[in-house]
């Protein structure tokens, strides 16, 4: 029986008895009293589990005084724990401005703990995972956390917006549906009450939230995915419209490993460019997304779309005529 099942299995027989003896322990896990020893010291100092000796009826048992009485369900060994801190450090570069960091910190301590216990450093082992984030803006902790909290309790909010495009600045009242991770940033998708639509909004554009006591206005899941998932990226709307996409050879095999969107359909053409067809909405991010790739992206439909990609791409011309 490797360590962890030993642990499990402790885990086990101190949650069903009042008190478990050295003896039933060493029988039941069929290892010495050595081993006993060292796993319960292990319970007791490196995961924190309020494990003590009762003389009087000379048995193990749980701690009813201590404050931390219950002890954890899953133990995971140490390839998993390796797996886990990884993912920590991959939050901790999606999470920049540290909303998630503190209530995140505990578990990460766990893990490094249970680390400890084998031959390689955890501190070695997260320091080896890198993850860089590429043009993630900034935003306030406080304004993330109360979005959040007003979101679980389904409570309307009242914020302050700066539009990225124009600069205005508006104060509405919005009833918040859903937060999404996209590209190193975070959008709030709600109902707004003052255009009396569903709208997404850039979190670090927001200036400033307030919860309200009114009960948010519910949408169902289905129509806020009709308005705000079937388009291309965070400008998606309900007015789909398909894109095609001309990738040279050069850049045919990267593209064709990449999700752009959950209905793409591409396919190798007989002189190895590619053809990714795609649905979008309002069109300034896919724009931008088939500029990056320069000669290397031809757009081949819609008509307007193909203009406009033209026109951005004069005007970058424009830009060094004098040189």
């Amino acid at each position: 029986m490797e360590r962890n099942e030993r642990f499990a299995r402790i885990q086990r027989l101190l949650q069903t008895r009042p008190v478990v003896r050295l003896s039933d322990l060493c029988s039941a896990l069929e290892v010495s009293r050595a081993t006993i020893f060292r796993d319960l010291s292990h319970l007791t100092n490196r995961v924190g589990l309020p494990i003590v000796f009762d003389r009087e009826r000379n048995g193990y048992c749980l701690n009813p005084a201590a404050a931390r009485s219950e002890l954890p369900g899953l133990w995971f060994a140490p390839g998993e724990i390796y797996a886990l801190l990884s993912m920590q450090r991959l939050l901790a570069s999606v999470d920049r401005s540290g909303v998630l960091g503190e209530q995140l910190a505990p578990l990460h301590e766990r893990l490094l703990t249970l680390l400890e216990s084998q031959n390689d450093s955890a501190i070695e082992v997260a320091r080896r995972v890198r993850i860089v984030s590429a043009a993630a803006r900034t935003y306030a902790p406080q304004h993330f956390q109360t979005i959040a909290s007003a979101l679980l309790e389904r409570r309307r909010i009242r914020l302050t917006y700066v539009a990225r495009r124009s600069g205005e600045e508006t104060e509405r009242e919005v009833s918040p549906l859903r937060l999404t991770h996209y590209r190193d940033n975070w959008y709030l998708d709600a109902w707004c009450h003052l255009r009396r639509q569903l709208r997404r909004f850039a979190v670090d554009a927001i200036e400033s939230v307030r919860v309200l006591e009114t009960l948010a206005h519910e949408i169902d899941e289905a129509q806020l995915d009709a308005a705000l998932g079937a388009g291309y990226g965070v400008f998606a709307g309900s007015a789909v419209r398909w894109a095609t996409l001309l990738f040279s050879a050069d850049r045919a095999r990267w593209v064709a490993a990449e999700d752009w969107h959950p209905q793409q359909r591409g396919r190798f053409l007989p002189d190895g460019r590619y053809q990714l067809v795609l649905p979008y909405s309002d069109d300034p991010e896919l724009i931008m997304d088939v500029l990056k790739y320069g000669p290397d992206c031809t757009v081949v439909a819609p008509p307007d779309l193909r203009a406009k990609v033209r026109q951005r791409l004069q005007a970058a011309i424009d830009h060094y005529a004098g040189d």
